[in-house]
């Protein structure tokens, strides 16, 4: 594929603005604030939570913290 791109200047379809989705950049650096907390939880439970981890490429810590936050807002609202 080394076919290179002929642009030209011409009529262009009728154009369909887009709005803006994206949270802008203090949204992005926003931090919620944490407390510590130590808990004691079953194995099977952190290596099930240490695999979904891995495969996701992320934190088995932010999982929990997630699926805390989502039970707890589900039985708040």
């Amino acid at each position: 594929m080394n076919s290179k791109i002929n642009y030209e200047d011409g009529p262009m379809d009728e154009v369909k603005v887009v709005p803006d989705f994206l949270p802008s950049p203090e949204e992005l650096a926003f931090r919620e604030e944490t407390v510590k907390v130590t808990i004691a939880l079953s194995r099977a439970s952190i290596d099930f939570f240490k695999q979904e981890a891995d495969k996701h490429h992320t934190s088995y810590q932010k999982m929990i913290r997630r699926l805390l936050d989502e039970y707890a807002q589900h039985h708040t609202a």
